[in-house]
């Protein structure tokens, strides 16, 4: 389960109805995803895009999204530090970034527009979905154990 975490309060929220009230306002969107025990941890890409190909072709036509891929990053990933130098940074997207966590953690860290809300991170686990608006000012960090497959 996803926890919010709010940087100048270090307030913390851990209820998936809260989380997702929270992130409403900042068209961030959140659900738990259930069923996702389905697959080993080491299934292929493919293996997972098909394991998920119902949830996948919804979003996709709710979103207007015509790709969808795996991200696999692990404590062997080659150039894996600095490839983290690129998402760790502010940054923004021109489009959607939906992410559905099957193994592994990450903090989604967002900075609202024009200060309309407290900077806050968001740390997803296996079975969070999560999408991340274009153009919302966010970076990304890996936890302790480096390891996030979505």
């Amino acid at each position: 389960m996803a926890t919010v975490t709010l940087r100048d309060t270090q307030q913390t929220l851990t209820d998936a109805g809260e989380i997702s009230a929270f992130l409403a306002p900042f068209g961030i969107w959140y659900r738990r995803f259930e069923g996702s025990d389905q697959l080993p941890e080491n299934a292929t890409d493919p293996e997972i895009l098909a394991a998920y190909d119902a949830p996948i072709q919804e979003l996709m036509a709710e979103g207007g999204y015509v790709t969808a891929d795996v991200i696999n990053i692990k404590p062997e990933t080659p150039n894996l530090d600095t490839m983290l130098n690129k998402f760790n940074k502010e940054h923004w997207h021109d489009e959607d970034e939906v992410r559905f966590i099957v193994h592994g953690r990450g903090l989604f860290h967002v900075h609202p527009k024009d200060d309309a809300g407290p900077v806050f991170s968001i740390e997803v686990v296996k079975g969070d979905m999560i999408r991340v608006p274009q153009g919302t000012h966010h970076w990304f960090d890996l936890c302790a154990d480096r390891t996030i497959r979505a």
